[in-house]
């Protein structure tokens, strides 16, 4: 068995082309009771701020600017959820822009 690092390297079933791979100990561990699978996964934590925002206000900005749900969302709350000051935000340029 190869090591790495001082550890012993892994059992390994299956190595993929795009690197991913499958470990015999962590498909066992997911398997056995009690282990990851059985685990609810965690609830995403949204920011109070981002609940304020209108979901028709992010999808307008989203869809006519072609940016990420990400980028509307923050730029609509540098705005302050505004989304007439949003729009001219984004379209203005910028003294960096030149």
């Amino acid at each position: 068995m190869a090591r790495s690092n001082g550890r012993p390297e892994p059992e390994v079933i299956m190595n993929f082309v795009d690197g991913f791979s499958y470990v015999k100990a962590r498909v066992e561990e997911a398997y056995k009771p009690g282990g990851i699978l059985e685990k609810a996964p965690p609830k995403p934590t949204r920011d109070p701020a981002l609940a304020a925002l209108k979901r028709e206000d992010i999808d307008l900005i989203v869809h006519e600017f072609e940016i990420t749900r990400a980028q509307a969302e923050k730029a609509l709350l540098e705005n302050g959820g505004n989304v007439t000051k949003t729009i001219r935000a984004l379209i203005t340029p910028t003294a960096t822009d030149s």
